[in-house]
């Protein structure tokens, strides 16, 4: 996608042979709302997942009605009260892996889950196989045992000390292609990585610092440098963490395992390979110029991803595809290449890409929609939503009621506010962003009534 630093050379050779989509988003900025969206074709605003999921690293104890939480955060620090978000996806929420299953696909999942704890986790939700999917977002550490205090990936047990985690989930789906190259089969393939704790090879890290000196750049000397450079409000400089970069570099070689075994055993041409990312990289480790700012934010560096999709014999190789298109237009396009129907008894707001792959004509959809009502990172990031309308994109801001217009075709990086020049424009979009919001029944933040400013604090 145009980074001069990080290197991935599997990725780019599976880029070159299928399409590369420029106007490619994930349902939310944050991970699991985006990561349901992919499984079940719908608006994360429709299921009810708008956060990230706490997990048992935030001490989350289940309720016995096994009930999720449908009430608001108590809380007297923020000006808005937000609501709850749920504990997990709900077993009613039909997955792509349920569908396929019911045409004798073998499925599997390895890596992240981040949907839920125990009662469910991927097996309770269509998929044969789990191989690392735990209730957290974030591994305990990526050297097995994959252990860190009381947290260890129960599903992916310590084999070899100190194997790194990426490597072992790229080995696990080699095995996992192999064991199946006889059948028809759905693999969730979610690495962990790229995601804190920042971890990665040696080896990898060094090769990464030398790639750095050879761009003239100067890598940072740790995280922390990186993480009090942005608490100054220093702008950040470009794509220069080694670690990061190393994680970036292993990452891209399970992609050619991956790549490598179906070619092996002859799978290549009757495979569907999409590659894709949850959420924009965090700024803190990252840069997304020119996109705007990144993960949980609402501007592009927040939601607009790399996507590659290879389909041998209907995508022409070496393509690309300018159409915006999300992660909820996924489910219904795996359906229609596997020869299913689309579930009658559920909303699916996706929409089949294949139009697009066979550049056979376009979606015919007007609008894109997120909704995240909540704060994110202490309270940098506050409660909106977001229409994409053509070239134009609308957020709205729950604080102040602010609007943002941007035309997205002349101002990519999103630095001219056109909301008070063209009224007309932003009204109109608005308008569409309410009538959506309450088409699907979303959940919004409201005033807090109990909210105390800092100087009322103090003066308490």
């Amino acid at each position: 996608m145009g980074s001069k630093y990080y290197e991935t050379p599997n990725i780019d050779r599976l880029a070159s042979q299928g399409m590369v989509f420029t106007n490619a988003y994930a349902a939310c900025a944050v991970c699991s709302p985006t990561r349901a969206s992919i499984l079940t074709g719908r608006y994360p605003a429709r299921i009810g997942i708008t956060d990230w999921i706490r997990g048992s690293y935030s001490n989350i104890k289940i309720p016995e009605n096994k009930q999720n939480p449908t009430g608001y955060e108590e809380r007297t620090d923020r000006l808005l009260l937000t609501p709850e978000n749920p504990y997990w996806l709900e077993h009613e929420e039909v997955t792509i892996a349920e569908v396929l299953k019911t045409k004798g696909y073998v499925t599997a999942h390895i890596g992240k889950w981040h949907l839920g704890p125990s009662d469910w986790l991927p097996e309770s939700q269509g998929f044969d196989i789990n191989i690392g999917g735990e209730d957290y977002g974030q591994p305990p550490g990526y050297f097995d045992p994959y252990k860190r205090g009381r947290f260890s990936i129960a599903s992916l047990p310590p084999r070899q000390k100190g194997k790194y985690l990426t490597d072992r989930e790229g080995a696990e789906a080699v095995i996992f292609i192999r064991d199946n190259k006889d059948k028809t089969f759905y693999l969730n393939m979610c690495h962990y990585a790229v995601h804190t704790p920042l971890e990665a090879k040696e080896d990898y890290i060094k090769q990464c610092k030398d790639r750095a000196q050879l761009l003239g750049l100067e890598p940072l000397k740790s995280e922390e440098s990186y993480i009090e450079k942005f608490r100054t409000k220093i702008p950040l400089e470009g794509q220069r963490n080694p670690t990061y970069a190393a994680m970036v570099k292993s990452v891209d070689d399970a992609v050619g395992k991956i790549l490598k075994i179906l070619e092996e055993h002859k799978l290549t041409d009757k495979t569907i390979i999409v590659f894709f990312s949850d959420n924009g990289g965090h700024i803190v480790s990252t840069d997304n110029t020119p996109l705007r700012l990144g993960k949980g934010h609402p501007y592009e560096g927040g939601i607009r991803e790399p996507l590659v999709i290879k389909w041998p014999g209907k995508i022409k190789p070496g393509t690309t595809c300018d159409e915006p298109v999300s992660s909820i237009d996924f489910f219904p396009t795996f359906c229609r290449t596997a020869g299913i129907e689309i579930p009658e008894d559920q909303i699916i707001d996706g929409l089949d890409l294949t139009p697009l792959l066979e550049q056979a004509g376009s979606l015919g959809r007007q609008d894109l929609f997120w909704h995240f009502p909540h704060y994110w990172w202490g309270i940098k990031v506050k409660p909106y939503s977001i229409i994409r309308s053509g070239e134009w994109k609308l957020i709205r801001f729950y604080e102040n009621n602010k609007l943002e217009l941007y035309n997205l075709k002349n101002d990519i990086s999103e630095k001219n506010n056109l909301a008070e020049k063209i009224p007309v424009k932003a009204e109109e979009l608005n308008r569409k962003l309410t009538e959506w919001l309450k088409d699907i029944n979303a959940k919004m933040p409201k005033e807090n009534p109990n909210y105390e400013p800092d100087e009322i604090k103090e003066k308490n």
